[in-house]
């Protein structure tokens, strides 16, 4: 049995939507459980829709003539759409009059229609090709979560509910991604990256043989593409490697994407639906190192970042006060991703600094506070890079040849990944200067694992 993930793109653009339902066609003696996103750009008008009032009926319009669009484009019978269409229409017309934004358990129950509405057009066109199929909401599949709205984490009893629920086939299950539900039956979504967490959360549940993530790009790129044109696909990576890059920018899988597969050793393919001819990438428990002199796969980049230093001669031969440090972004949930230490200091960086101004008046208590901001991490991952020697120095002697400085290094706690920070300005041209610097822009030729059909 396989998971086929299919991405916004995939199934919001008619052409991809037609290739989409055949590439399940052809996988039938696979076995395959479909998972879908929303349509490329439902899920924003859907966050505009619960942000602003004034504009939801036009909102609501526009999110059913999408779907219309699509059902016209792809020649589904207008009956297709006619229930759940309907019943967006319901939901809608509940918030039509509510004064204010959308929080909480209202707000992702309006977003969960972007993967409804999805999933009931995509089983409805592999019904046309001749396979039953049936839409599936993830959380009355079992999908059940905690009642973090906007952010929810699957139960432990997930895995057994999605297993009894989606066990029968036929027909193709085509689950919702991104939505779950509480044990008292309220909708949540899994924030960021959900559709993909959602195909990982069903496939090790099933006990999957491949988790397949169909996407716009043919796999995991050796740098953002839209930083470097020339950046190619990595073939084969290690789950390590991989959730580096995913932690690090890489915006074709999110971290939690990989937790439920690497507990269960499940391999995951990254391909491209509108290329599907093409090898992409596959992320496995192990994968051989790169070949090339520095042993460097991918360098990612992640942009918006805050670094905070704490500084106090307390910390001087003091036990407990990195644990003081720790304590207080843990209590404000924010998510720490490097850090370094000297002797009286601490420098740590974070993505999302909406709750850094209540940690910092904490943080004041135990020393001086300084925040830099505007800054940005980049990423040079690869299995055994950081520990290759001569690779640091060269790296920083490209960058400070042409005048970019380091503001932060993070290196020895990974042996897949050596980071380090520069101001945001800077952080394209070092990117594009690394991926040349370190031959990353040679063609290669291996190729991922091929394809079982």
């Amino acid at each position: 049995m396989i998971v086929m993930k299919f991405g916004g793109t995939s199934v919001g653009i008619p052409e991809n939507f037609e290739r989409a339902a055949r590439l399940v066609v052809g996988r039938l003696r696979r076995d395959p459980v479909v998972v879908v996103s929303a349509l490329a750009g439902v899920t924003n008008l859907l966050v505009d829709f619960c942000r602003e009032p004034a504009r939801r009926r036009g909102l609501a319009e526009e999110i059913a003539g999408r779907h219309a669009r699509l059902v016209r484009a792809t020649g589904l019978a207008g009956a297709d759409l006619e229930l759940p269409l309907s019943a967006w229409d319901e939901e809608a017309a509940l918030h039509l009059d509510t004064a204010g934004p959308l929080h909480g358990a209202a707000r992702d129950r309006v977003l969960s229609w972007g993967e409804r509405l999805a999933a009931a057009l995509f089983a409805a066109k592999l019904r046309t090709l001749g396979i039953p199929a049936r839409a599936v909401d993830a959380g009355e599949a079992g999908l059940v979560t905690d009642e973090r709205f906007g952010a929810a984490h699957p139960l432990p009893e997930a895995a057994a509910r999605l297993r009894d629920s989606l066990a029968r086939r036929p027909p193709v299950p085509v689950v919702t991604g991104f939505i779950g539900r509480t044990p008292d039956g309220r909708a949540t979504t899994l924030g960021r990256g959900g559709s993909d967490f959602s195909a990982a959360i069903v496939g090790a549940a099933l006990g999957a043989e491949e988790i397949q993530v169909w996407t716009d790009t043919s796999g995991l790129l050796s740098a953002d593409p839209r930083i470097v044109p020339e950046a190619r696909p990595v073939p084969r990576l290690s789950f390590a490697e991989a959730s580096e890059l995913a932690t690090f920018g890489a915006r074709v899988l999110h971290p939690k994407t990989l937790l439920p597969a690497m507990e269960r050793g499940i391999p995951v393919r990254v391909a491209n639906t509108a290329r599907p001819a093409d090898a992409g990438s596959l992320v496995t428990a192990e994968a051989p190192p790169d070949a090339a002199a520095w042993k460097v796969k991918s360098i990612a980049c992640k942009k918006g970042i805050s670094a905070v230093t704490i500084a106090s001669t307390r910390m001087l031969l003091a036990h407990g006060f990195l644990a003081r440090v720790f304590e207080v972004f843990g209590r404000h949930h924010i998510v720490v991703d490097l850090v370094t230490t000297s002797e009286v200091t601490i420098s740590v960086t974070v993505d999302d600094d909406a709750m850094l101004g209540r940690a910092i008046a904490d943080l004041e208590g135990i020393g001086r506070v300084e925040v830099r901001r505007d800054l940005a991490v980049v990423a040079v991952v690869g299995e055994g890079a950081p520990q290759r020697i001569g690779l640091a120095g060269h790296l920083f002697t490209l960058l400070g040849g042409v005048g970019i400085g380091i503001e932060m290094i993070s290196q020895g706690a990974s042996r897949v990944n050596l980071s380090f920070v520069v101001r945001e300005e800077d952080a394209d041209r070092a990117v594009r200067l690394l991926h040349r610097g370190l031959g990353l822009d040679l063609e290669v030729v291996e190729a991922a694992e091929p394809r079982r059909e």
